[in-house]
Formats: C-alpha cells, structure tokens, sequence
C-alpha cells in the first residue's frame, strides 16, 4: 500500500477547480478594496484618504521600500531638515 502524500498543494489545487471561472470585472480592484477598510485615525489629523496611503503602501513594499520609516509624524512648519536628516539624504543607499 503506497504512502499518503503529505503535501497539502494537490487537495488546495482540487478545491481551486471546484469554482467556476469569474469574469475580471466580477473581481474588486485594490482600490474599491482598499476603500472598505476601517479609518482608525482622528479626522481632525488627515491629509490623505487612508486607501490611498494603503495603496502607496501596497505598492511601495515590492519594490524595496521600508513603509514604516515614513509612517511617522512630519512638522510641516519646519521649513529646513535637521542636519542628521542631510547626512542621512546624502548617504549613498544600502543594496
């Protein structure tokens, strides 16, 4: 009697098969799914409608970006960077 297969990918593959084919336009975009996730943020504070920070984000992860560095506070009033942000802006980039 042979063994049982112990990965899972064929019984996942079987019930992938079981669903009829959905058309492109039956299926959200990113954006339209986006837009339905909950804005914890203070309104008095927002810039930027959350789908689109969210989709920036989606977007920006692939290709190499580190998104939670620039997630934090920026003072808009200051009107020159620190001198630890210059030396950090000149730098060249970490491969």
């Amino acid at each position: 009697m042979p063994a049982e297969a112990s990965s899972l990918i064929p019984p996942a593959l079987d019930q992938l098969r079981e669903h009829p084919e959905v058309a492109p336009e039956d299926v959200p975009g990113l954006l339209d799914r986006l837009a339905q996730v909950p804005d914890p943020r203070d309104p008095r504070g927002v810039r930027h409608p959350l789908a689109g920070v969210l989709a920036l984000a989606a977007c920006a992860v692939p290709a190499g970006g580190n998104v939670t560095a620039g997630c934090r506070r920026v003072d808009h009033r200051r009107s020159a960077p620190r001198a630890g942000t210059r030396r950090r802006a000149a730098r060249p980039p970490v491969p």
